[in-house]
């Protein structure tokens, strides 16, 4: 058993978006720019946001965070979004979800102008990835992408089940696996026999937040596993979808959880963010 390392990973794509970012600085004199709308007081929310404030820090962009209160009205949100659509010194702009329910999430994703969609939750951007076309892509299943290419696993030909039909999570990451020529399976909450499927499966891929939904009897031997879920215990413990322990033990690769995906998905912000960037800094020189 080998253990699928994000946080390793994810130091080294953050060392070459740094030196990417001074490059930029040198060549163009632009720095990249992320604008993150943050509503209400969601302690999970919060932290993410400021874990993605820092890494935002140690690259060199430049960031804003938008505070808004709880009851803050649709209105006002979408009046911050039409103005960072507007912000050219604005590359990227991420929604933190979720959103109080008063709030029309798929409005505001809508208004995201998709050149700055670094979350790749646009329609149009959505509609790229599932065409194969070039696009920004949502960031937990690209990085997971990114992870099994650094330990060189072939997903091609492999039967990949996802666990989880989310549109941030199960949707994008089948999409992605589909375009990398694997066959793949989507399970979720209304699949019969979870199980039956999981044991058939080469790679399992799961982002449900069940804390060990997938255990020791439900995979083979040798498989690979990617556990994308998020839990915390009654004892405040963070762990996964995954029975880990157990699990491990067949496996071929594993991701820890914490430790895996987690700090990929906020590799792949930045990766996102500079990608932006760099397609804004050449629209600007062309002009």
């Amino acid at each position: 058993m080998q253990l699928l390392d994000g946080k390793l990973l994810s130091q080294k794509i953050e060392q070459q978006v740094n030196e990417e970012v001074k490059t930029l600085k040198e060549t163009c004199g632009c720095t990249p720019g992320l604008a993150v709308v943050l509503v209400g007081q969601d302690p999970a929310s919060a932290a993410y946001v400021n874990m993605k404030k820092k890494a935002c820090d140690r690259v060199g962009f430049y960031s804003i965070t938008h505070d808004m209160p709880e009851n803050i009205s649709q209105e006002a949100i979408e009046r911050t979004i039409k103005s960072m659509n507007e912000n050219d010194s604005i590359d990227g702009i991420l929604i933190q979800l979720p959103l109080p329910a008063h709030i029309d999430t798929t409005k505001l994703l809508e208004l995201v102008d998709p050149a700055k969609d670094v979350d790749g939750f646009h329609p149009y951007n959505v509609g790229r990835l599932v065409t194969n076309l070039d696009g920004f892509v949502p960031c937990t299943p690209l990085g997971v992408m990114e992870l099994l290419k650094e330990y060189n696993i072939d997903v091609k030909g492999k039967n990949c089940v996802v666990v989880g039909a989310s549109n941030i999570v199960g949707k994008p990451m089948a999409s992605l696996l589909l375009n990398a020529d694997a066959t793949v399976e989507i399970c979720h909450i209304h699949t019969d026999d979870l199980k039956k499927h999981t044991l058939a499966a080469d790679v399992i891929l799961v982002g449900v937040g069940v804390i060990n939904l997938i255990t020791a009897d439900m995979v083979k031997d040798d498989v690979v596993i990617v556990d994308i879920g998020v839990s915390r215990t009654p004892e405040g413990k963070l762990v996964g979808d995954v029975d880990f322990e157990n699990v491990s033990k067949k496996s071929s690769y594993i991701t820890p959880s914490p430790g895996g995906v987690g700090p990929m998905t906020i590799a792949m912000l930045l990766s996102n963010t500079l990608k932006a960037a760099k397609i804004n800094a050449q629209k600007k020189k062309s002009e």
